[in-house]
């Protein structure tokens, strides 16, 4: 059933009444009275007293209030939003959990601004040709061509740049927009040069990578070629036309940190680009095949391009809500528990609520935050310290976790691991009726060890189905790439990802609070207890022993 908008008055009271959680008395904990002074080993500690801190009970409250019509649908930068933050970081304070934020005026808060943008005039010409946007390009994120102005274009192959391959040698893209093809180079047998066999690399899956490595060389933009024939282009990017007329939310371009503008041509425009044909386009990947390496652009590309894409702009403040709980003898050393708080907010009247997506993983987090809290109260306080981060954005592109890796408050290389909570308390179709099973995505990809303390913990505590379906790399979701913990492990930080599966409610207004399973939320929320423990106590560090796609 749809939902739609009602009254406010009462939100702010509501919020405030809720903003308190049920700390556990010392007989329910089973150890020494809150605020002990006890120098108690955390090993020697049983950590069921603390996972059992954990309820379903407790959950469905957290989760009544963030996914309730009063935050709007928590939308990015808008009140819900703020009222979400608030409602966490008054739950962080009340069980004792402090804010480490030094910089601001909230010690919880991880203030930044995003933009609130929307598309104007956008064209390119080539001498006689004119190219429009919507039609044969689009451009994702901000651009740097908000006057016409005239554009040095380049070709880069794939725009790949690894140690093994790299499409950039020799070659300086400095303030240039760069061509590049989609994809990634085949070797003759059929196998991807970069992986060496039929798995895809990030260069394919991952959009944002060509943009970034584009980014690092100076580029002031690069420009994707999508598909052979302007009909498959028109069929890659049709989901893109709608993104024309409503506004956007993401990052800017700025003096101080420039972003290549990440555009996707047709292949006429590409041909226009590069004084080639269309058809032509594809000997230049016959040709890397044959050589089994990159190869020198074969093109002369046009002289006379010019390029606008208008774009109306405006801040747009938010914040990320932290908390953590210090360790003891290994405190510089750092474990994240991650979740988003944000959702789609209100489109045409109705409350987009996101109560699985991802209220679901916020309120783990709480719940998380709070038994790790109480630990530490009776004496059995992690070794490590952990992060407890609660990111916005994420609905808009993964923009808070982008944002916490490339600002982070602790240093990255001091980080263990991230273990991310994106939707729980759901089944898939894949799961109906068998509601103990979680998706783990990329617990082995970077870490062996990481790995076999999540299966321990699963084996040794909770007994869940651990469903392994979207970890394989050539799964055509490719979920690895699309929550926030993927910030952490482009920084080679191991992460797990603890997902449910998508359902008909997925980024519908009925993803509605009465639907999620709360024991089955308990389940996995103390699975990730359990693992995050074990990571927080053991006395050596996770090896990083893996590279896997």
């Amino acid at each position: 059933m749809k939902k739609h908008l009602y009254t406010l008055g009462l939100a702010a009271a509501f919020l405030s009444a809720c903003s308190s959680s049920q700390t556990p008395s010392a007989s329910n904990a089973g150890g020494a009275a809150a605020g002990s002074s006890s120098a108690a080993s955390p090993a020697a500690a049983n950590p069921t007293q603390y996972a059992n801190t954990i309820t379903a009970a407790d959950l469905e409250k957290y989760l009544r209030v963030l996914a309730s019509d009063s935050l709007e649908g928590r939308e990015t930068g808008e009140r819900g939003q703020k009222m979400a933050a608030e409602y966490i970081a008054n739950h962080f304070k009340a069980n004792g959990v402090p804010g480490p934020v030094k910089t601001g005026s909230n010690p919880y808060y991880q203030a930044f601004d995003l933009e609130k943008s929307s598309w104007g005039e956008g064209y390119v010409t080539v001498g006689s040709k004119r190219f429009t946007m919507g039609k044969d390009f689009y451009v994702l994120g901000a651009s740097p061509y908000q006057n016409e102005e005239t554009a040095q274009v380049v070709f880069a192959g794939y725009g790949i740049d690894e140690p093994a391959y790299s499409d950039y040698t020799n070659l300086d893209v400095t303030g240039k927009a760069v061509v590049v093809l989609a994809g990634e180079p085949k070797k003759a047998d059929g196998n991807y040069l970069i992986s060496g066999s039929d798995k895809m690399s990030t260069w394919s899956q991952d959009a944002r990578t060509k943009a970034a490595a584009a980014t690092k060389k100076g580029a002031k933009s690069v420009l994707v070629v999508m598909g052979t024939t302007d009909a498959e282009f028109q069929q890659l990017t049709g989901r893109y036309a709608g993104m024309l007329s409503r506004p956007s939310i993401g990052f800017g371009t700025t003096a101080t940190q420039p972003r290549a503008a990440n555009i996707y041509i047709s292949p006429s425009m590409a041909a226009a680009l590069l004084n080639t044909k269309p058809e032509q386009l594809a000997n230049y990947g016959a040709s890397v095949a044959k050589a089994g390496k990159a190869v020198a652009s074969p093109y002369k590309v046009a002289t006379n391009v010019k390029i606008k894409t208008a774009r109306n702009r405006q801040p747009l403040p938010t914040e990320n809500v932290l908390g953590y709980v210090e360790g003891s003898d290994l405190k510089d050393q750092l474990i994240v528990i991650s979740a988003h708080y944000d959702h789609e907010g209100i489109k045409n009247g109705v409350v987009y609520n996101g109560a699985n997506d991802d209220g679901s993983g916020t309120v783990a987090v709480m719940e998380l935050a709070q038994a790790f809290s109480q630990a530490k109260k009776n004496g059995h306080g992690p070794r490590r310290s952990i992060l407890f981060l609660a990111v916005t954005g994420e609905e808009k592109g993964l923009l808070g976790s982008e944002y916490y890796t490339d600002h982070p408050i602790f240093p990255l290389e001091n980080t263990v691991a991230d273990l991310n909570i994106d939707m729980i308390g759901r089944s898939d179709k894949q799961h109906e009726g068998k509601a103990d099973y979680i998706y783990v995505i990329g617990s082995d990809k970077l870490s062996s060890e990481l790995h076999a303390i999540s299966e321990n913990a699963n084996k040794t505590y909770t007994n869940l189905d651990l469903d392994y379906t979207f970890n394989d790399p050539n799964d055509p979701n490719r979920f690895y790439y699309r929550s926030d913990h993927y910030n952490f492990a482009k920084h080679r930080i191991p992460i797990a990802f603890y997902f449910n599966g998508v359902h008909d409610d997925y980024h519908q207004p009925t993803d509605d609070v009465d639907k999620i399973n709360f024991q089955s939320a308990e389940k996995v929320t103390r699975l990730v207890f359990y693992t995050a423990w074990d990571l927080a106590n053991r006395t050596e560090r996770i090896k990083v022993d893996s590279n896997k796609r």
